[in-house]
């Protein structure tokens, strides 16, 4: 059964990255934590303050509704051997003008509007990299949408990605890493 769901998981983010979603040139999602392919420095991890990082984007395409924000590690548990998409944050109907999220940002302090989706801890907070074995990849993916989602529930990852099916005009992907230092 868990072969069969991520054999799915897996076909559905290539069908959904090879859809509507291009890579916009102008779109793009930094930090000023941590660069792109470096590593996530502790404080935003569970072996530090297990904060959100500052986020910051630019050249969001003018016709964008809203900004959804997916953060994900696909080498979970083990980056030898991944069984799953383990998911640390999801936010979406984020007001397209805003230029990013402060570190440690709570949820009184979000763009109008902003949606906290579920993660995989089953709740709606940033949970930050907890690796339990080797050193991982967590993507934060940006996504600038035609639409604004009228769903007002929690969505999960995977429902986030199929209410945004045929809405993405655009999505930029920032990647940091963490392995585990104790």
């Amino acid at each position: 059964m868990l072969v069969k769901k991520s054999i799915a998981l897996l076909l559905m983010t290539w069908v959904f990255s090879c859809g509507a979603a291009e890579q916009s040139n102008n779109m793009k999602i930094t930090s000023s934590a941590f660069q792109e392919g470096k590593e996530i420095p502790s404080k935003y991890t569970c072996e530090g303050d297990n904060i959100s990082p500052p986020l910051q984007w630019e050249g969001i395409p003018q016709n964008t509704k809203s900004l959804a924000l997916i953060v994900d590690d696909p080498d979970a548990p083990d980056p030898k051997a991944p069984k799953m998409v383990w998911v640390h944050w999801v936010l979406y109907n984020l007001e397209p003008k805003s230029q990013g999220l402060s570190e440690n940002i709570q949820s009184n302090q979000m763009p109008t509007g902003t949606i906290a989706g579920t993660t995989s801890w089953n709740n709606s907070k940033y949970g930050g990299p907890c690796p339990p074995i080797g050193r991982h990849r967590y993507y934060h993916r940006l996504y600038a949408l035609d639409t604004k989602l009228e769903d007002n529930a929690a969505l999960s990852s995977d429902d986030l990605k199929a209410k945004m099916q045929g809405h993405v005009i655009a999505e930029a992907v920032l990647m940091g890493t963490y392995q585990k230092k104790k």
